[in-house]
């Protein structure tokens, strides 16, 4: 069992799952994240104490039973309310494999999922996020891949309740900040300045720091950093060396990750990598 553990016996655990596609992590702990973006969505619930984070579709707080969710690329923070350690498990799910679904459940191609609320109540969801759940480091049990992909479907079917056709923003980014978030998208592990990305938005440098927290919530810096974490995410779990990713990903060296790491996912990405059977 993998467990990573404080001074106060606090912990954050990741998972295998048997089906592609799901990361499933449990908590519990009174860390505080600082804002971070991730590459999947995310789906949850809390099991004790409470929880208060910001975020792009607003302010969010939730307690025992709520279920909460994020959506790729949406800023937001997370802190334990009243300092009180919280628990929770959650379900980080691959783009491709909502989209796979999403398609299969809806019929439809051409509508994308999005949660339209960061926390909702909903008993049955709960129950059939349960049963999900149950599934993580299963990979070995008989019929593990059948069971836990129709348990899966199940729930998605009802997470279609709480989603959107359409993007909670109406307007994405302004042309010029879309283009210098493109020039990070499309190479995280470059070594970019502000300089650089400045003259690729047609903007100054301190324009584009302004323009990046108005319309992303986050500095030009953060959200390299958060692209590089999601590609030694990535590279991690194809079973790359951690030395190797860390370069790879453009971090200085592997401590320099580690760091980052840590302060994006509460464990190590050597913890990560060696996820619970």
């Amino acid at each position: 069992m993998l467990l990573k553990r404080g001074p106060l016996g606090d912990y954050v655990r990741f998972h295998k799952f048997p089906l592609a596609g799901i990361d499933p992590m449990i908590a519990s702990t009174a860390r505080s994240f600082p804002r971070h973006t991730h590459d999947q969505y995310g789906i949850g619930v809390i099991d004790s104490g409470a929880h208060k984070s910001w975020s792009d579709r607003g302010q969010v707080e939730a307690g025992p039973g709520d279920v909460i969710c994020v959506n790729p690329g949406e800023v937001h923070d997370g802190y334990p309310l009243h300092r009180q350690s919280r628990t929770w498990r959650l379900l980080y799910l691959d783009l491709q494999l909502v989209r796979e679904t999403s398609e299969d459940i809806l019929s439809s191609a051409d509508r994308s999922f999005t949660f339209a609320a960061p926390v909702f109540a909903d008993n049955l969801v709960r129950r059939l996020f349960d049963v999900v759940f149950s599934h993580a480091a299963s990979s070995a049990a008989p019929g593990a891949a059948i069971t836990s992909e129709t348990a899966f479907l199940r729930l998605f079917a009802h997470l279609c309740r709480h989603s959107t056709g359409r993007s909670v923003r109406m307007q994405g980014p302004a042309p010029c900040i879309l283009r210098a978030r493109c020039r990070i998208d499309d190479d995280p592990a470059a070594p970019l300045t502000l300089a650089t990305l400045a003259k690729e938005a047609g903007l100054s440098r301190y324009q584009l720091i302004r323009g990046f927290a108005r319309e992303l919530g986050l500095t030009p810096h953060a959200y390299i950093l958060q692209r590089r974490i999601a590609l030694a995410r990535q590279l991690i779990r194809s079973g790359r060396d951690l030395a190797e990713v860390a370069l790879s990903s453009g971090f200085c060296d592997q401590s320099h990750l580690n760091r980052c790491f840590v302060r994006h996912f509460g464990v190590t990405p050597g913890r990560y990598g060696s996820r619970a059977d």
